[in-house]
């Protein structure tokens, strides 16, 4: 029953994308550099978000060869405020394989999947439109149509039921290379537009409705089963918008872990009321010379969540010396995550008096 109700996808399915999908950039090309900087960005981050970056990003680095020459530097400040900053750092590594292979991309599952940040997903979905292969790309709104399309009760957070969902989509897949170019897109699309998460399915727009049996049998809204993730620890922080002569200080975190390599203003860990975060900045060799704001803020990773504190005072000294104190301009060239926007924010207001 499964197998038949799939089978009956791919005409409806292509025929409702050829007339609905959204006009997106990465869907008017089959250049495989463009699709594959798209599939990275898309990653964990909403279609809207995405649009604008893309356009600079593409801008900036109009080739594969352009992304593999540039400072580290200047990619992570141009992806900054996108998150999940090691999907660029393994975009440029893959983007150097790639260059000194004559800037020809793998054109195969296996050849994409080796490239770093390259996961079954991304290879799929690579080697489908960009190359015609026939490759299921399976992501959490193809498990969603799928399960309902199929009233499939599986938790789709157990590995098999993936496998077992990439496998069924597979066969169905059409055969026709301009069909195959735009399967994976149109069922991620009808995942994404009618076949929603987080509330009812707009059934009355779907393709499938007259076969979906989820809505014939009134289980749509329950599905697809996931179980339940581990709560976000919370770690506790007190962030210094420390400023001198018209320049705030900023320090680099460690080349691994959260946010590696990427700039921030000095912080501790716990939250310090106003004596301890004074004493904090002595112990950092530096004298208080005027205590301005207070700042609390809030920032939500994946598997973490930090509640900030923050304090906006003026200096006097050097700290140590891995600091750096940039000026208005300075800050623009550093690389800071959205983890300290409103601090970013506040020393930009204060560096441009």
């Amino acid at each position: 029953m499964t197998m038949e109700i799939l089978a009956r996808l791919p005409g409806p399915l292509l025929a409702w994308f050829r007339a609905n999908a959204r006009d997106l950039p990465w869907r008017k090309t089959e250049d495989p550099y463009r699709i594959w900087v798209s599939e990275i960005m898309l990653q964990q981050t909403r279609v809207a978000a995405v649009l604008g970056y893309y356009a600079r990003f593409l801008q900036t680095f109009p080739s594969v060869e352009a992304l593999a020459e540039s400072p580290e530097e200047r990619l992570m400040k141009l992806w900054e405020g996108l998150g999940y900053y090691s999907r660029a750092r393994n975009l440029q590594k893959a983007a150097k394989l790639v260059a000194e292979a004559g800037g020809q991309f793998p054109d195969t599952y296996g050849g994409l999947l080796a490239l770093p940040g390259v996961g079954d997903y991304t290879a799929s979905a690579i080697a489908s439109a960009a190359f015609g292969r026939r490759e299921a790309a399976v992501d959490g709104n193809v498990l969603r149509v799928v399960t309902r399309l199929t009233d499939c009760h599986d938790d789709i957070a157990d590995p098999k039921t993936k496998k077992n969902v990439r496998a069924m989509v597979q066969a169905v897949m059409p055969e026709k290379e301009a069909d195959i170019r735009i399967f994976n897109q149109a069922t991620m699309e009808l995942g994404a537009t009618v076949c929603v998460p987080n509330g009812p399915p707009k059934c009355g727009e779907c393709p499938a409705a007259d076969f979906c049996l989820a809505r014939l049998r009134g289980t749509a809204e329950s599905l697809p089963v996931k179980k339940a993730k581990r709560a976000r620890r919370t770690e506790e922080k007190t962030v210094f918008l420390l400023l001198r002569d018209g320049r705030a200080a900023l320090r680099k975190r460690p080349d691994s872990g959260l946010l590696a390599g990427l700039w921030e203003f000095p912080n501790v860990e716990g939250s310090m009321d106003e004596q301890s975060a004074s004493a904090a900045v002595v112990a950092w060799g530096l004298e208080s010379r005027a205590w301005k704001n207070k700042l609390t803020a809030r920032h939500i990773f994946t598997h973490v969540e930090w509640h900030m504190t923050g304090y906006t005072l003026e200096v006097a000294g050097n700290g140590p010396a891995e600091w750096e104190w940039v000026d208005a301009a300075g800050l623009e060239t550093h690389a800071v995550p959205s983890a300290f926007a409103r601090y970013y924010e506040e020393a930009k207001r204060e560096l441009e008096r």
